[in-house]
């Protein structure tokens, strides 16, 4: 605690007239919780915590031979309700409205029924959304899980793209604007660094008088703490 306070003193005190003083955490610049939609038992796991995945690369499967047999069955049928449209189409000048409404009728109900199994396979297969890094995993082969209950399997994050989020005292709320300077240390690393205000949110938290802004960075671990002085254009021309 007594560090803590120590640090906050001399970086204040480092501060030249009209700086800001603000702290910041480390967010992956994209992240996302991903979770099977559909009901089953994992069959493969193919990526582990700290694998490296591109964007459709799979990450598991959940057993699907009933899913796969009856997409193949849909598929057959489709393939015999095209031939009788085609054959109906031959004669359509000689043949009954109704029954080429029929016809018309079970292709497109085949159609319909192999993009619905294929739909149901695709569920049973995990992709990563965009490229990245797993953080976190939590499934094993033959865990089971249900659609009604999605639960999390693993965390995927940018793999180099970083998101620091600054939070500072609203009084400078019409001072902080996107494209000032920020530099900053990193908690347990002493080496300074500068970023760029991308972005400043519109609103204050009520509770401790607080605004946020963001700074873009790279190769930064996500979790870190930090601090550093936001650079105010009238002190720095």
């Amino acid at each position: 605690m007594k560090r803590m306070i120590f640090t906050l003193l001399f970086l204040v005190a480092g501060l030249e007239a009209g700086d800001v003083y603000a702290t910041f955490t480390v967010q992956a610049r994209q992240s996302a919780n991903l979770a099977f939609n559909a009901n089953g038992v994992v069959s493969h796991v193919y990526v582990d915590t700290g694998g490296t995945v591109h964007k459709g690369q799979v990450l598991a499967t959940l057993r699907s031979d009933d899913i796969r047999a009856a997409l193949e069955i849909a598929r057959v049928a489709l393939k015999y309700a095209q031939k009788d449209y085609d054959r109906m189409q031959a004669v359509r000048d000689v043949t009954d409205q109704a029954k080429l409404d029929g016809v018309q009728f079970r292709l497109e109900n085949a159609r319909a029924q192999v993009a619905y199994k294929q739909a149901l396979l695709d569920k049973t297969i995990l992709k990563a959304p965009f490229d990245g890094t797993i953080v976190a995993r939590s499934l094993e082969i033959g865990d089971t899980f249900t659609a009604m209950r999605p639960v999390a399997v693993y965390r995927l994050e940018s793999t180099h793209e970083r998101t620091l989020i600054l939070s500072f005292d609203q009084k400078y709320w019409r001072a902080v604007k996107p494209g000032l300077k920020f530099t900053y240390t990193l908690d347990g690393d002493p080496t300074p660094r500068t970023g760029t205000i991308t972005r400043v949110y519109p609103t204050a938290n009520a509770q401790n008088r607080k605004m946020q802004a963001e700074v873009a960075a790279q190769d930064i671990p996500s979790g870190l703490f930090g601090e550093g002085k936001i650079l105010l254009p009238d002190t720095h021309e």
